[in-house]
């Protein structure tokens, strides 16, 4: 098999989809939105179900993570509609904190470029109230930053379908070219039976 082959590169999309998951859930650990946390928990897994079963020729796995990949594709678009303010959804919901905390997205305070800088006023100084700080000019806002991590996640996610179908269907085809005599049948020989 060469290194080119659909196989070798799904094993890539997975380890690729394994790394920007992770940074994902680092930074959504950083701002305590809860959904996201278990939502990247479910994508890590099933990931690695993918590449395990694309390393083992395990064809459930692969199609268990084809099935993810669908539902991981549609939480992305989500998340992206809901930061861009689409759909009556609001970047200033709870929704991603599942209204267990005030909590919201790592990178409105700590962006690429943003000056954080606290109110002026005396009196609310001993207060540690996380919303009394102001973000000035960021030189990318926080909810394109979000989507941005979701157009990779798509990107990756939509490749990974791609090469998982044409697996799946490898993996299809070399079932079907067993003779249970101990060979498998390829089309282009012909077939010999061994007496």
């Amino acid at each position: 098999m060469g290194c080119c082959s659909g196989r070798c590169m799904l094993i890539f999309l997975c380890a690729l989809q394994l790394i920007t998951a992770l940074e994902r859930q680092v930074f959504d650990f950083l701002g305590y939105q809860w959904a996201p946390i278990m939502i990247n928990f479910l994508q890590i897994i099933m990931v690695i179900l993918g590449l395990f079963g694309t390393i083992q020729y395990r064809p459930r796995y692969v199609i268990l993570y084809l099935v993810w990949t669908l539902l991981w594709v549609g939480w992305n678009v989500f998340v992206s509609c809901l930061y861009l303010d689409l759909g009556g959804l609001s970047k200033d919901s709870d929704i991603l904190c599942l209204g267990v905390s005030s909590h919201r997205s790592w990178w409105k305070d700590n962006g690429p470029g943003c000056e954080s800088r606290s109110l002026p006023s005396t009196g609310w100084q001993s207060q540690e109230n996380p919303e009394l700080i102001t973000v000035l000019s960021c030189w990318l806002e926080y909810q394109y930053i979000e989507v941005l991590h979701c157009i990779v996640q798509l990107l990756v996610s939509l490749l990974g379908f791609v090469y998982a179908c044409y697996v799946v269907s490898t993996y299809s085809d070399e079932e079907d070219s067993f003779n249970f005599i101990g060979e498998f049948h390829h089309p282009s020989k012909p077939s010999q039976l061994l007496f």
